[in-house]
């Protein structure tokens, strides 16, 4: 899968996750500062899923009618550990529990939800 890691979604996890054979842009590392709206510009040109603990992008989606992405996973909860995420959502693409694309998925501990992207 081919992923954005926003500026506060740990590099520890991007490079776990691209150690598992995905691809991930983080923002971070190359365009620290970056506004959400810009993030998410971006995600829509590229057809990328955003990884991210910012829970702006569904108001920036569902309220405002913003851009789209491919995907949205927005992580509920702060994480014991830089690795956590990584484990987590690497978890979530092994056993296919849920699919990614064109969903904004909402991770919490012991709980995912999701709902369809607008178009």
């Amino acid at each position: 899968m081919d992923f954005l890691a926003n500026e506060n979604f740990p590099l520890l996890s991007v490079r776990l996750i691209r150690n598992a054979g995905h691809n991930v842009t983080s923002v971070l590392e190359e365009a620290s500062g970056a506004k959400d709206i810009e993030v998410l510009k971006r995600a829509h040109r590229e057809k990328l899923i955003v990884l991210t603990f910012d829970r702006d992008y569904g108001e920036l989606i569902y309220r405002h009618k913003q851009f789209t992405a491919g995907g949205i996973v927005y992580f509920r909860f702060d994480p014991r550990t830089p690795e956590e995420p990584a484990k987590i959502l690497l978890t979530i693409i092994e056993e296919e529990k849920v699919v990614l694309p064109g969903r904004f998925t909402i991770i919490e501990r012991g709980r995912i939800r999701q709902r369809p992207m607008l178009s």
